[in-house]
């Protein structure tokens, strides 16, 4: 039997928003459980992001030091952002973020796969996106600030990098969830038969 989720909202009695951000904010839902009783679910609010696994010709991906400051670490990652403006199309977003963070455009993309990044305390969602035919974008490098100025940029086998996540060296759940995707793909049906670029996305609708 196929499996997959499903939309389903249970009902809310009061909503309050404790914290309010620049990016995200911090909401308080009180939630009818299913035997009536209610109970409190804090979660953070947040835009959406996109991400991008760049693939080359050689079989390498483009990937970002970039220091967290919630884990306290420099991690390995693959370029991303959030969805600044309500209802942009995420394709836009992420050619946006690949220009942005690594200064390359890519002349094919598809949907890698989407996924929330912690749906039992924030409604994130993210769609990754595979993109190939890369070459180097035009133009000056974005000017970039704070962490991202202190970003390495590097490419790297995707065999090295499926080695690094399984071996416990690289957490960032986007290059995570990429690389192992990919590969997955790769092994399977192909890359042309992912989905398009623009195919639907339920969770932040364009």
């Amino acid at each position: 039997m196929a499996i997959k989720d499903t939309p389903q909202e249970w009902q809310v009695t009061k909503t309050v928003t404790p914290f309010e951000g620049a990016k995200t904010s911090v909401r308080t839902d009180s939630v009818v459980m299913p035997d009536g009783s209610v109970a409190g679910r804090d979660y953070q609010v947040h835009p959406g992001s996109v991400a991008v696994l760049a693939l080359d010709d050689a079989g390498r991906v483009a990937v970002l030091s970039q220091y967290r400051h919630p884990v306290r670490q420099k991690l390995w990652e693959i370029p991303a952002g959030l969805l600044d403006v309500p209802g942009e199309n995420p394709l836009h977003a992420a050619q946006r973020e690949l220009y942005e963070e690594a200064h390359i455009k890519a002349g094919d993309w598809r949907v890698l796969t989407d996924v929330y990044t912690s749906p039992g305390g924030s409604d994130e969602a993210v769609r990754i996106f595979l993109a190939r035919d890369l070459s180097e974008a035009e133009g000056e490098r974005y000017e970039v600030s704070d962490e991202e100025a202190d970003m390495e940029h590097a490419r790297v086998p995707l065999a090295e990098l499926v080695q690094g996540v399984l071996g416990g060296e690289l957490h960032n759940n986007c290059l995570v969830v990429g690389v192992l995707a990919l590969t997955s793909a790769m092994a399977g049906e192909g890359l042309d038969a992912l989905r398009p670029a623009e195919a639907a996305w339920p969770a932040r609708p364009f």
